[in-house]
């Protein structure tokens, strides 16, 4: 099974495609929570080099509130991690698909808001 949603973005440079991922999540309900700058993180602790790389932690509070009130624990899986990352010929955006992340959670209510979930970060991801 697939875990993320992920799309090529062309012709757009890194901050110009983290600009669209954060409108893209926010029209679907999505702020950001926390965000990881992974390249920098790499080089003040390892002193490495490596392409721009960030981790954006997207949360739908409608959604993550009705998911805490089917399974408390369930916090521990959330946000939504959404990567930017740069490879050959672009900008990779890629979000997780909270079924596959879900299914650890033996409960068939928490995989139904996860559907729902998982089809609005589709959608987002698709409108970068």
């Amino acid at each position: 099974m697939n875990y993320t949603f992920n799309r090529l973005v062309t012709g757009a440079n890194f901050d110009e495609v983290d600009a669209r991922t954060r409108m893209a999540l926010a029209d679907k309900g999505f702020g950001v929570l926390t965000e990881i700058d992974v390249k920098a993180t790499m080089k003040k602790k390892l002193d490495v080099d490596m392409p721009p790389y960030r981790i954006l932690g997207a949360c739908n509070p409608k959604m993550a509130h009705q998911a805490i009130g089917i399974e408390p624990r369930v916090g521990a899986m959330l946000p939504c991690n959404v990567i930017l990352r740069e490879v050959a010929g672009g900008v990779e955006v890629s979000a997780i698909d909270p079924v596959a992340s879900m299914q650890a959670i033996d409960n068939p209510a928490l995989h139904a808001v996860a559907g729902q979930v998982r089809d609005l970060l589709a959608e987002a991801v698709a409108a970068i």
